[in-house]
């Protein structure tokens, strides 16, 4: 009958879902989120948990210098024997690590601003030197980041690289052998975890845990954390220096 008498059919009760405002709607919220103060938190908590994983695995793989030289040859190796995954990786790492030091500014620029009016971070109980320097150490161990990608990943900084390949464990040896390389790095890695210290304490608050037991079993536990890593990356310059580490020939 519509048709006959010419009536346009009728809509359809259940109109097909509009996938754009959906995407729309994702996007506003996401922009919404980083814009609050409690979104940026979420955001330096994710990304500096993602690192923490990174930093604890690479500091295992360091530590394969201390016995045979194959072994960490062989380790090297096996990561380079997948660069495609190698690069997807360290591009993932870079990116969380540039939006965990941008927004840790960006919160940082907004604290100075809202000074003297109350907001949660004044009952932290962080400790007054890991937090003023949250932002300094984040840049100087980005500066660190910098040096040591250049220095063993892209090996411009060394000519003697050039023809190591993937003999990591002389690299490593003869690259610490320099007191300025080797004092650079352990004041980078001490600013580490300086930072990792604070951002233990952080972690409570950011993710709304209310238990004091927890906060404190997270906190000390981060601290002591924080400070076993500093013990094994330093193990590694200090053990060249004292010439308890030496090149295989």
């Amino acid at each position: 009958m519509d048709a006959v008498l010419g009536n346009a059919p009728r809509a359809s009760r259940h109109a097909a879902p509009n996938h754009s405002s959906y995407s729309t709607s994702a996007v506003n919220f996401l922009a919404s989120f980083y814009r609050s103060s409690i979104g940026k938190k979420w955001i330096v908590a994710l990304t500096g948990l993602a690192l923490i994983g990174y930093v604890i695995g690479h500091l295992v793989g360091n530590l394969q210098i201390f016995g045979a030289p194959e072994k960490i040859n062989q380790y090297a190796e096996f990561l380079h024997s997948m660069p495609r995954a190698l690069w997807v990786v360290r591009s993932v790492l870079l990116a969380a690590f540039f939006l965990h030091i941008f927004t840790t500014i960006k919160l940082a620029t907004e604290n100075r601003a809202a000074k003297g009016r109350t907001n949660e971070m004044r009952a932290t109980t962080s400790p007054k030197p890991a937090k003023k320097t949250m932002v300094l150490s984040g840049l100087l161990v980005l500066s660190f980041v910098a040096y040591h990608l250049a220095h063993f990943t892209a090996r411009i900084t060394d000519a003697r690289f050039e023809k190591l390949n993937h003999d990591v464990h002389t690299m490593v040896i003869l690259g610490f052998q320099n007191p300025l390389v080797s004092g650079f790095y352990l004041l980078s890695v001490f600013l580490l975890c300086l930072h990792l210290s604070h951002g233990f304490q952080s972690v409570p608050q950011t993710f709304g845990l209310n238990s004091k037991s927890l906060r404190n079993a997270i906190t000390k536990g981060g601290q002591a954390l924080a400070w076993i890593i500093f013990a094994g990356y330093a193990s590694i310059p200090l053990a060249v220096l004292l010439k308890q580490l030496t090149p295989a020939h």
